[in-house]
């Protein structure tokens, strides 16, 4: 009896491995959106929506896009800036080094842009102070502080064992107005798993 449970877990464990090989898993996850799929319980990446915005051999890095800091881009950022973004919220793009400022500026022709087409990530207060002055009516801009990082290998492990959802990311997407709804609202359109996952309570116990 013990030698056939063995055998039994055996088999589980070897279908696993050759189920996480076939897992389509892109060589690059830049200009992929990265959502909670249900199993980021109690961590700080609990239904958070990343946005990826360089992955390769050596990592990755990522900002929150559904983590409002309360805090308002005036308050946080002593600069040149016209009222309108200051009165913007301030997001939180992650847990690594909370001090840094980047941002996401989009527009209707950015021929430079440097994570998907027509949107681009800066790290530069200089190049924020710029972007702000331009008064072209498609701009649109995300300020946040600290970012989301993964040493070489670290993600992709993390997407074979089922961390994370990936999405192509949009800027529509990037800048929906409605920031907290975005991790339910991506998860609704993928399979039944992570449909459920939408729905389920973000606290067990309130079942």
């Amino acid at each position: 009896m013990r030698s056939k449970c063995i055998d039994s877990r055996l088999s589980e464990r070897k279908l696993c491995a050759k189920f996480n090989l076939m897992v389509d898993i892109p060589k690059s996850l830049k200009g992929y959106l990265l959502l909670d799929g249900g199993k980021l319980s109690g961590s700080f990446f609990h239904r958070t929506v990343v946005l990826v915005c360089q992955h390769d051999s050596e990592g990755a890095l990522g900002l929150v896009l559904n983590r409002n800091s309360g805090t308002k881009i005036g308050e946080a950022i002593v600069a040149d800036l016209p009222d309108t973004l200051k009165e913007q919220a301030l997001f939180i793009g992650g847990p690594v080094q909370p001090e840094a400022m980047s941002f996401l500026h989009s527009d209707s022709f950015l021929p430079e842009a440097n994570v998907i087409a027509n949107l681009n990530l800066s790290h530069s207060l200089e190049d924020l102070v710029e972007v702000a002055a331009d008064f072209s009516p498609t701009k649109q801009l995300r300020v946040f502080a600290g970012y989301s990082g993964w040493a070489g290998g670290q993600l992709e492990e993390e997407m074979k064992r089922g961390a994370w959802v990936s999405h192509p990311a949009t800027v529509e997407l990037v800048f929906n107005s409605d920031p907290d709804a975005l991790w339910k609202e991506i998860l609704r359109k993928k399979g039944w798993q992570e449909r459920l996952a939408a729905e389920t309570p973000p606290d067990l116990s309130w079942n």
